[in-house]
């Protein structure tokens, strides 16, 4: 133990950084040659076993920097390096935590696969991405993994690309994103030319450079430079809207339930600790920069996000698009602790959430690989993914159900669960903000309450139609389900799924069940106090508000879902709204796709009816003209000239002929020259 004790964290760091890059090589080069995923499963158990290492080395102990010069531009000289504290030492634990159950789940999930190769070499691409991301101590180097995260989830969002519906996903995953990565750059260029620096040590470590700017006469004055204050206000929304891309905020989060076209397994990932984590991590690495205004709009935006993707989870009935929606709307909660000042409680959600959200998706994924297998011995043709033709599935995959009961009472904040610790942290805290502001600002917690139940009762819905009732297909069946018997998954899936279950339940955070404020990661997090003040009732009224409302919730569900006793109209505005997201995926058809198109269609009868037209007459104005000049040239000027020149040849030979000796031709020439003179002299 000792010497486990004295191991550098730099070195643990990098070999946690490094394993899946080797693994990812080493894919490349044996391609189709090795498709086990043998090497990838012992990288990211490396992974795992260093990241914590490093956590344990530097949690609440003095921050650790390595710096070496990169290049110089000017006077200015970039460096990389590592950065290891609270925060990059938390998400360089968490990352292979969540990912080596994901790796051993799709050893099973993935077999037989054709591309299972190319798998495992994206999956190792990704996780080195996120990895490295965490611990760059540059906001330049954050940005060059940021965008390797965005190009990793590209590939394995369409793994399976010759189906048209992950080509179109993955495109529009990256697209849109891309909108985010410009305000990244934005961020970037408005910090560089304020502070002649992207270190992050420089920037926002103790006495940094952003600790020590001040706001005078409307100006942004730093140690280095001067701007409009309006510049500070600028760059803290570019960040955010970096964030809102990657973290899928409203209006920017119509990619990732597409994303649902790759692998469930992947799904689990990028919706558990990785690439829609990004996001919250990158603002609570820059959180000092943020003025009222930014966070105002910040928690905004978050509230936004949490209540209509709740909303848009009612209405689906594809499994993995529920829990698609359930991410955005949680992350939505995550964007709201950033808002209110509690980043802390943000990331205390995001390590809850990693672990229930990724066992969702597991339990998903293994009813999934059921179904397709019932589809495949009865050759029936139906959607595997569709809740509609489920239910009852608790008979023959109960440990499945109890696992995914787990996740969902997490997921719901029900007492006892990890959820229910880090969701109270962000909606109480809310309300001690909207308290302490007073007015309008008590809309945000009351939309956190409502979406709070509201998450409770469409995961339910999901458990109901899944696991209860009878096997709507049954009746399909030609010999029932006697000879293609659904069962459990195997149990290189369930072990994964177990481990994950154990990190829902409150002791892997607090010793405490009801109080967030014994948690050791809130401990470890927050530095400073909450700029406003505890409200001891809020922590008793809203927690017994959200429990009560979530418990008729389900009773409300139950009777609809289970008993049929369902009294809306499923043909209704508000049901088919929540199914068409709220169209606004249509919304953005017709006014970007659509009139993308419409002003390429216009741009092309442009450039042939006006365009071509312009060249044309401009070619046969220049042809006529140039015609009318050889006429001119030929017969005017050449005509001129050949004139002349034959008058005076003749006019040379006329005189020519006057000198040929003879007395009479001069007596001739005299006369007519003095008759000549005598008409001038007559008429002039």
């Amino acid at each position: 133990m000792d010497q486990i004790a004295h191991i550098s964290p730099i070195l643990t760091a990098l070999l946690t950084v490094s394993a899946p890059l080797l693994a990812f090589l080493y894919q490349v080069v044996r391609g189709k040659r090795d498709q086990s995923g043998i090497i990838s499963l012992i990288a990211i158990t490396i992974s795992f076993v260093c990241g914590g290492l490093t956590w344990l080395s530097i949690w609440n102990k003095p921050t650790i920097s390595i710096q070496l010069a990169w290049f110089t531009i000017g006077k200015s000289t970039f460096t990389v390096g590592l950065l290891l504290n609270n925060l990059s030492t938390l998400m360089l634990l968490l990352v292979p935590t969540v990912a080596l159950p994901v790796h051993i789940y799709s050893r099973a999930y993935m077999s037989g696969d054709r591309g299972v190769h190319r798998y495992w070499m994206y999956l190792s691409l990704f996780c080195f991405a996120m990895l490295g991301l965490v611990i760059m101590d540059s906001l330049l180097l954050m940005y060059i993994f940021w965008e390797l995260v965005g190009f990793a989830s590209y590939l394995l969002i369409g793994f399976w690309f010759t189906r048209a519906a992950a080509a179109q996903a993955n495109k529009k995953a990256f697209l849109v994103n891309r909108i985010g990565d410009l305000g990244f750059l934005i961020g970037l260029a408005i910090i560089f030319a304020q502070f002649k620096t992207l270190s992050l040590v420089d920037l926002f470590g103790e006495g940094g450079l952003i600790y020590q700017c001040v706001l005078i006469n409307g100006q942004w004055v730093s140690p280095v430079n001067s701007m409009d204050q309006i510049w500070l206000t600028l760059a803290g929304l570019a960040f955010f809207l970096a964030a809102m891309a990657k973290s899928a905020q409203f209006p920017l989060h119509v990619w990732l339930p597409d994303a649902m076209e790759g692998p469930t397994s992947v799904s689990s990932l990028i919706h558990a600790a990785t690439m829609v984590a990004a996001g919250v991590f990158l603002l609570a690495t820059v959180f000092p920069l943020f003025n009222d205004s930014a966070l105002l709009f910040i928690a905004i935006i978050g509230t936004i996000t949490a209540a209509s993707a709740a909303y848009f989870a009612l209405g689906q009935y594809d499994i993995k698009r529920i829990l698609a929606f359930s991410t955005i709307s949680q992350l939505g909660f995550m964007m709201v602790g950033i808002g209110i000042g509690t980043w802390d409680a943000a990331l205390f959600h995001l390590t809850t959430h990693a672990f229930f959200k990724c066992l969702l998706f597991l339990s998903a994924g293994a009813v999934i690989h059921e179904m397709v297998h019932l589809k495949e011995h009865s050759r029936l043709d139906f959607d595997p993914q569709d809740l509609r033709n489920m239910g009852g599935l608790k008979k023959y995959m109960p440990k499945t159900f109890i696992l995914m009961s787990l996740a969902s009472l997490a997921l719901a904040g029900f007492p006892l669960t990890s959820g229910y610790l880090s969701k109270d942290s962000i909606v109480i805290s809310s309300f001690e903000w909207a308290l302490s502001k007073g007015g309008l600002y008590f809309i945000i917690p009351i939309c956190l309450i409502m979406v709070s139940i509201l998450t409770a009762f469409y995961i339910g819905r999901l458990l109901f139609k899944a696991f209860f009732g009878e096997f709507r297909l049954l009746g399909q069946l030609q010999e029932g389900l006697q000879n293609h018997p659904l069962h459990e998954a195997p149990k290189t899936m369930l072990i994964p799924m177990f481990f994950l279950g154990l990190c829902c339940l409150f002791p892997v955070f607090s010793p405490n069940p009801l109080s967030y404020h014994d948690s050791w990661l809130m401990d470890g997090l927050l530095l400073d106090e909450y700029t406003f003040a505890p409200s001891h009732l809020a922590h008793l009224v809203i927690p017994l508000l959200l429990l009560s409302g979530s418990i008729i919730g389900w009773i409300i569900g139950w009777k609809w879902y289970v008993h049929h006793k369902y009294p809306l109209d499923p043909d209704s505005g508000i049901q088919k709204t929540a199914f068409h997201q709220g169209y606004i995926n249509e919304f953005y058809e017709r006014l970007f796709v659509n009139g993308t198109l419409k002003l390429a269609q216009f741009c092309y009868w442009f450039d042939r009816h006006v365009v071509d037209a312009l060249v044309a007459l401009v070619r046969f104005i220049v042809l006529t003209v140039s015609q009318w000049s050889v006429w001119i040239d030929k017969y005017i000027v050449d005509g001129f000239v050949n004139t002349v020149a034959s008058a005076a040849y003749w006019a040379g030979n006329q005189v020519r002929l006057v000198q040929n000796g003879k007395l009479q031709t001069a007596l001739y020439s005299v006369f007519l020259l003095v008759l000549l003179g005598l008409i001038y002299l007559i008429f002039f």
